[in-house]
Parts: C-alpha cells; sequence; structure tokens
C-alpha cells in the first residue's frame, strides 16, 4: 500500500491478481519454464509464436527432446546440452547460436538465457528467454566466411611475395627449383612437379617435391624426353606448347576428368610420363601452368593435392599462374646469365697466357672461377719475359663481377704488357704510367695489381725481386727453414684512385734465397664472408707452410682445395720457385 497526493491509500498494481500473468502474456521475447527435470511447464505467446507450436501441444514434453537439434536438423546428444547442464547444476546460463525445431520443421537459431527458479528455498526450475538470431546468425556466417577469405588471400599474397624474394637470391636454376619445392609443399599443395625446356627441344622432368622432400624416383630417370605434338591434349603437352594453365579434377574409379577440364591424354611419351605421375601420387587435383617469360615457356610447373575434401579451385589456378609467371622470369634470368658467365670465364681462361719457364726458374699459375652463383669477376695473372732478361710476375683484380670486368681485366693486361717490355725501370713508374693511361683507353674504374720483376741470371743467380703494389694483398714469401713472410712494402693506392700531386708509386727490393717460393695472389683465397682479412692471411700462411716442400703444381692444387667452403669469389694464383742454389 501506498499513499496517493490526496492521502488516500492505494494498492501496488503488482500486487493485483493476474498482474505478472498479463505482463508475461504482453511480453514480446519468448519466454519457457521448465521443471528440474527439463520438462515444459508453461510457455509465453511470443514463445508460441516464435516456436510455431500452441502451449498446450508443448505442455509437459522435455524441452530437450522436442526443440534442441544440432546445426543440421539431428537429434543433440543430451550431454551435449547446455541448458540441462544449467538444470542439473542449479545454476543462471546463456548460449549463443543454438538450433531449435519449429512446429513446421524449420531450424530457428536462438540466442537463450536461463535462470533458477526458488520458492521457499527449494529449486522449482528455470526460466527460459530466447531471441531468434537467424538472420544474425547468417550474417555472422558472412563474417566468418568473408574473414576466412581475407585471411586466405593474404595467405596466398604472403607465399607469392615469399616465393619472389627466395627465388631472386639465387642465380642458379637447380637451386632454385629446390627452394621452389619446398615453399610449395605442403602450404599449397601435396606435391609439385618442374618440367623444363631444353635447347634441344626436349623436356626433362628436373624436380619433384612430395610431403617427405625431393624425390628423385619420380624425376622420369632424369631422361629427355620429345615434345609431343599440338594435338596431343596432355594438360603437361598443352602447357608448353603455350595453352593456357589447366586446372584438372581426377576421377580415379571411372578413369574420367571433370567436364571443361583436359581430355584423356594421349600416348606420348612426354604425356605418358605426366599420367603415371598423376596416378603415382593419387591425384585428386592438379593444377598445371607454364613457366614464361616474355620471351618464350621455359617449361612447366604441375601442383598436385591429393584429398578429395579439399581439390584447387580458380583461385588457386590464378595464384599459381602468377607464381609460374615470376618462376619463369627466374629461370630466364639464370639462362642468360650462365650464357654470360660461361662467355666470361672462357675470355678470362683464353687471356691468360702460357707461363714461360726461364732457365732454372720454375712457375705455376692457378685459375679458379666463382661458384656457380656467383658472377666470374676480372681476377688475373701473367708473368712473361722482358727485353732486358728479367721476368715479369703479374696479380690482378679488376673492380666488378661480370663480363664487363673480364672484358677490362683483358684491356689492362694487354697495356699493362705493352708498357712493361722494353722497360728497364723500377716497377712503380710502370704503374704509374699504367695509372694514366687506364681512364683514357679502358673501360676500367678501379683495380688492384702487384707487378714484380726477378732480376738475375736464368741459370745461376742470384735473384732479387723488386715490385710495387695498387692495394692488392701483400706477395708470401716461402723461405727455406720454415719461414713464412709477407712482403708489406711497396704498397701505393689502387688503380684509378686520385693520386697525390707529384707522387710516384712506391718500389720494394728483397733478395730472394734459393729454393724459396714465392706466392701472388687475389683476395677470393683469403677473403671468405663472415671472416676477417686477418684470419684469412693466417689461414694461407699456414696452408702454404705446410706445403711449402710439395712439388710447385701440388702447392696450387692443394692450396685451391684447402679453402673453407663460402667464398663467392673467383681466385687466381701464380707461384714461382727458385733453383736450390
Amino acid at each position: 500500500m501506498v499513499e496517493g497526493a490526496g492521502g488516500e491509500r492505494r494498492s501496488w498494481p503488482a500486487a493485483e491478481p493476474g498482474f505478472w500473468r498479463q505482463v508475461v502474456e504482453q511480453l514480446s521475447t519468448a519466454l519457457m519454464v521448465v521443471d528440474p527435470d527439463g520438462l515444459i511447464l508453461a510457455v509465453n505467446p511470443a514463445a508460441e509464436r516464435l516456436l510455431g507450436r500452441a502451449a498446450r501441444a508443448m505442455r509437459g514434453k522435455d524441452a530437450h527432446e522436442l526443440l534442441h537439434r544440432d546445426a543440421d536438423g539431428s537429434t543433440l546428444l543430451r550431454e551435449l546440452c547446455p541448458l540441462l547442464q544449467a538444470l542439473a547444476e542449479r545454476v543462471a546460463a546463456r548460449g549463443e547460436g543454438d538450433s531449435y525445431l519449429r512446429g513446421d520443421g524449420r531450424l530457428v537459431t536462438i540466442s537463450w538465457s536461463a535462470s533458477p527458479l526458488v520458492a521457499d528455498g527449494s529449486f522449482k526450475g528455470m526460466a527460459v528467454l530466447f531471441t531468434d538470431v537467424t538472420g544474425d546468425h547468417g550474417a555472422r556466417r558472412e563474417r566468418a566466411a568473408y574473414t576466412s577469405a581475407l585471411e586466405d588471400l593474404n595467405e596466398r599474397l604472403t607465399l607469392v611475395a615469399e616465393i619472389t624474394d627466395v627465388l631472386g637470391q639465387t642465380l642458379e636454376t637447380d637451386e632454385a627449383l629446390a627452394r621452389l619445392g619446398r615453399l610449395l609443399v605442403p602450404r599449397l599443395a601435396d606435391w609439385a612437379a618442374v618440367d623444363l625446356r631444353s635447347g634441344s627441344g626436349r623436356v626433362h622432368r628436373v624436380t619433384v617435391t612430395g610431403p617427405a622432400g625431393r624425390d628423385a624416383g619420380l624425376e622420369g630417370g632424369r631422361e629427355h624426353l620429345p615434345e609431343a605434338a599440338e594435338g596431343d591434349h596432355s594438360p603437361l603437352v598443352q602447357v608448353l606448347n603455350g595453352g593456357s594453365p589447366v586446372l584438372r579434377h581426377e576421377q580415379h574409379d571411372t578413369g574420367t576428368h571433370d567436364a571443361g577440364t583436359a581430355a584423356a591424354p594421349s600416348d606420348s611419351p612426354l604425356a605418358a610420363l605426366h599420367s603415371d605421375f598423376l596416378r603415382t601420387v593419387h591425384a585428386t587435383s592438379a593444377i598445371t601452368v607454364p613457366l614464361a617469360s616474355r620471351r618464350q615457356i621455359t617449361g612447366a610447373l604441375t601442383l598436385v593435392r591429393t584429398d578429395p575434401a579439399h581439390p584447387f579451385d580458380t583461385a588457386d589456378l590464378d595464384v599459381v599462374s602468377d607464381i609460374g609467371r615470376r618462376v619463369g622470369l627466374v629461370i630466364d634470368n639464370a639462362r642468360r646469365y650462365g650464357r654470360q658467365r660461361a662467355v666470361a670465364e672462357a675470355m678470362q681462361r683464353n687471356l691468360l697466357a702460357p707461363l714461360p719457364q726461364p732457365g732454372r726458374l720454375r712457375l705455376a699459375a692457378r685459375y679458379q672461377p666463382a661458384p656457380v652463383g656467383s658472377q666470374v669477376g676480372g681476377d688475373w695473372y701473367d708473368a712473361f719475359e722482358l727485353k732486358d732478361g728479367a721476368l715479369a710476375l703479374v696479380i690482378g683484380d679488376v673492380v666488378g663481377h661480370d663480363l664487363t670486368a673480364a672484358a677490362g681485366m683483358a684491356q689492362l693486361h694487354g697495356i699493362l704488357r705493352s708498357l712493361a717490355w722494353d722497360r728497364t725501370e723500377p716497377p712503380g713508374a710502370v704503374v704509374d704510367r699504367l695509372d694514366d693511361a687506364m681512364p683514357a683507353i679502358t673501360t676500367v674504374p678501379m683495380a688492384t695489381l702487384v707487378l714484380a720483376r726477378v732480376e738475375g741470371h736464368p741459370q745461376t743467380g742470384p735473384w732479387t725481386l723488386r715490385w710495387t703494389s695498387a692495394g692488392h694483398p701483400p706477395p708470401l714469401l716461402l723461405a727455406p727453414g720454415g719461414q713464412a713472410q709477407y712482403l708489406e712494402a711497396g704498397q701505393g693506392l689502387v688503380l684509378g684512385a686520385p693520386p697525390a700531386t707529384g707522387a710516384s708509386r712506391p718500389n720494394a727490393t728483397l733478395p730472394l734465397p734459393p729454393a724459396s717460393t714465392l706466392l701472388l695472389y687475389t683476395d677470393g683465397l683469403i677473403e671468405i664472408p663472415g671472416s676477417d682479412l686477418d684470419t684469412g692471411l693466417g689461414r694461407l700462411r699456414r696452408h702454404a707452410l705446410a706445403l711449402a716442400h710439395a712439388p710447385l703444381d701440388t702447392l696450387c692444387d692443394e692450396l685451391l682445395a684447402r679453402m673453407p667452403p663460402g667464398s663467392t669469389d673467383d681466385v687466381a694464383l701464380l707461384a714461382l720457385r727458385l733453383p736450390t742454389s
């Protein structure tokens, strides 16, 4: 009771009989009351409308058995029902995305909230409020699908970017294709195969990568197969002959293929190899795309999936086609680089003149190109007899690592011979003239070298070494008695560096002991990535001392063999040995 404005006593509407029943009946949110066993005691009109069922048809029925369903419409196990679990524990609960079965057989997706009903300390059941969120649930599914699609797109773009970055780090075809297989399997496919065209027009299956890595047994014995004619309907042959990328779904039970994909392959050896591969790996879906640059098709990439539940689709075809274009450019660049490298190496070797053997002096030399994947540089050696009878020794390195550097080396080689042959002046004066001439008549921007004269009678000696160094690593002299000395005198600026006004290059002079060995070398022999110069010089000194008494050819071969792995530069080595007395 409350007191009104005029002092009269009035009752709260809540105290009037039937008030709460009216509230429940007028409530726009569906309400269901269940007893402790989950049987329906009452529902309001909003619940009748939402469930398409009359209240009298629902009273006394098990709410879970009558209403609760899995997403596909099947009955849900009672152990999995969160409402029954809340009833058993007599606690409040809520749920999102459950499916209820309407009277007309349709499923509705609901959001619900349940609260315990307690009277006089006794648990009477639960009041369950629930609303239809079918539309919201569909929107959530759409958002989830959209998010998944974005994540999938991001993963594919990341893969393409990673492939571009990784393949761009090498100019060696086999290494690039090995890296490609490791990137594609298993992130995009279960198997990957690459076929390349050779210069003779034959096709070579160069690599096959599967779940366990590279599988040489599926590379077709590494034989070279002739290309099939354009009438061959094999996806591999179509792509190699300029056709569009092919997406193919295999049907192993019938031996047929999906409509719109390639027809059954012909009996050409190339088509047979490809069909055998697909059967062997149990392909259910395969994509074959060209490896092409703007100039030509260099090969084909085939990706395979073996799970019929996850076939390739057109989005995968677009991604793999993009990968194929990028790989094709890498292969084309690698092949052009290989041709340039071969020309540079041939030029370099042909310009290294045969060594003289004056009197009792002995000479040996080696040239070792940079490892595959690195470019040939401008390293060279030379030895020739001068007009006055002295022996000239040269070791040099033109800045750069390409065909231009090799050509520049050839220019310096010829000019230096011409400048030195008829001169009796010190080596520093000859190199000064070379430095003056270099910008005018060569394309070389910068170079290092050592020019030395070995003076003395070629049969009887004694012998004296005169030398100058234009920024080059110091010669190493091995003397009898286990002595090893780097000749660090005579050091001047590199060729191409601006000289000080009026300055002449320094010269150094040293008597050469009988039975000694002089080593001239380029920096590729001592510089290893990740190691400093002092370490490289110390390593060369140790190995040279250990080989000091070996024949000169053996010493040169072993010094190269004992180089640690990792060098990316070429090496020139020139060795002089004096007689015992």
